[in-house]
């Protein structure tokens, strides 16, 4: 191997170090800064929002966009770059990241269609059908899977519990049925549709993150929960069988389900979501004009008020964007993924990493889709790390969140139901088969490798 020449390596020192200098400018510089301190924004954003929650005695009196909002400030605060102008523009990146913003146009479109469903009357006709073919002998089960069908449908478990509760409770009064059991039937069930429905927020948050379709996400999370729903829908009919009743159910008009069984139907074959709720929002319309039940104006009011609805969860996916980008710069990523993973050494322990972290954001928030969006970046890069399948890394994430949602007192769910319905929050939570199986069905699944094709 022959000498360089003196004058290319002064050539080739001055091209490092004008590359080097570049780098500092632009900010791709590597990064010293303490984990910890990189790690500091997230970590303030769950003290402010708990700290804040329990001085009010309210998980849902605290704004949690607030507390993102301090935090991400902070976030830009800490950030050694050369201006402001450079650590705004960092969040930015973030903020405004591809997978962010195509989150956001599927969480607009999806309040777009269930606002207009809603209105036009597809939610009522939903209900009645499914009281409908409830077979008396099993009305606990009956109402368990109306609760899973219904959330299925309008991909809220919020929602399911807001249709159902009352109707149930009315039927419990009314034939000396165990409140808190009941309620507890379809808040269980109402989880469901949550972890499942293809216009979830929960579904569309951790397919986003973790850059998978919903079909796929689907086909794994189905055969992770579906053991769960069975063994829950037979220890209803257990329950049930010493006990009969008569359900009361309305009118049943099947063109309103349509829109749902479009939704769903369209969404199984592969159609792209986006594409499959403007189909479904245009069936609403159709559907709401011909029956007379919105004029035009009513019509985009409905979709208003449903795209209204999605505000805060789209400025909080914004802001949590933006903040982690800005720990992921400050090297607050490779921290937490290396200390979670420092004793890691296979698949099994990575998929539990991932399902610890969604869970203790989820205790920490009491908002399941919230989270997701907070922990769907680091699951993704644990994920790309360790080899695991997006698809079951999706799965995990929102069966987990789901699991812990369904199972604290403090939850929008459970404080929903047991204030349509009387009974107490740890009353409700007693008889909360299903979170709780599902909970048990996610733990096997990385336990046993289950499903093989995604666990490779």
């Amino acid at each position: 191997m022959g000498i360089i020449p003196e004058k290319y390596l002064r050539e080739i020192s001055l091209k490092v170090g004008r590359r080097l200098s570049s780098m500092k400018k632009s900010g791709r510089e590597p990064k010293t800064m303490n984990g910890w301190l990189a790690l500091s924004p997230l970590l303030l954003f769950l003290c402010i929002y708990l700290i804040s929650s329990v001085i009010a005695a309210d998980f849902y009196k605290v704004p949690i966009a607030a507390a993102f909002l301090i935090a991400s400030a902070y976030a830009i605060v800490i950030t050694p770059a050369d201006s402001t102008d450079r650590k705004i523009a960092i969040f930015s990146e973030g903020a405004g990241n591809r997978n962010v913003l195509l989150m956001i146009w599927i969480f607009i479109l999806a309040g777009a269609f269930a606002g207009t469903a809603k209105d036009m009357g597809a939610i009522d006709a939903a209900v009645n059908f499914t009281l409908s073919i409830l077979p008396g002998k099993f009305i606990y089960a009956g109402l368990f899977l109306a609760s899973c069908f219904i959330s299925m449908a309008i991909g809220t478990s919020v929602g399911t519990i807001v249709a159902l509760v009352p109707m149930a409770s009315g039927i419990a009064a009314g034939t000396g049925m165990d409140m808190p059991f009941v309620t507890a039937i379809i808040a269980g069930g109402a989880f469901f549709g949550d972890n499942l429905s293809f216009i979830s927020d929960t579904t569309i948050a951790a397919t986003r993150t973790q850059g998978c379709s919903m079909k796929d996400k689907f086909r794994v999370n189905i055969g992770i929960v579906a053991p769960a729903a069975l063994i829950v829908t037979a220890i209803y009919i257990v329950h049930g069988l010493s006990f009969d009743a008569d359900v009361p159910a309305g009118p049943v008009d099947g063109v309103k389900l349509i829109p749902y069984l479009l939704v769903i139907g369209l969404a199984m074959v592969g159609i792209n979501v986006a594409t499959v709720l403007m189909i479904g929002i245009l069936s609403n319309a159709v559907i709401g004009f011909a029956y007379g039940e919105f004029t035009w104006v009513e019509w985009l009011s409905s979709a208003g008020a449903g795209l209204g609805s999605m505000g805060e969860l789209i400025i909080v996916t914004m802001l949590a964007g933006g903040m982690l980008e800005i720990i992921r710069y400050n090297g607050g990523l490779d921290f937490i993924i290396s200390g979670l993973t420092r004793r890691i050494s296979g698949k099994r322990g990575a998929e539990f990493s991932i399902a610890a972290l969604v869970s203790i954001a989820n205790l920490c928030t009491a908002n399941n889709t919230i989270a997701i969006i907070t922990t769907g970046r680091i699951a993704r890069d644990i994920a790309s790390r360790f080899g695991l399948d997006p698809r079951k890394t999706a799965s995990i994430l929102d069966t987990f969140s789901c699991f812990i949602q369904g199972v604290i007192p403090y939850g929008a769910q459970i404080l929903m139901a047991s204030g349509l319905s009387g009974a107490s929050s740890l009353s409700i939570i007693g008889c909360m088969y299903y979170p709780f199986m599902m909970g048990i069905c996610a733990v096997l699944a990385i336990l046993f490798r289950f499903p093989g094709k995604y666990s490779k």
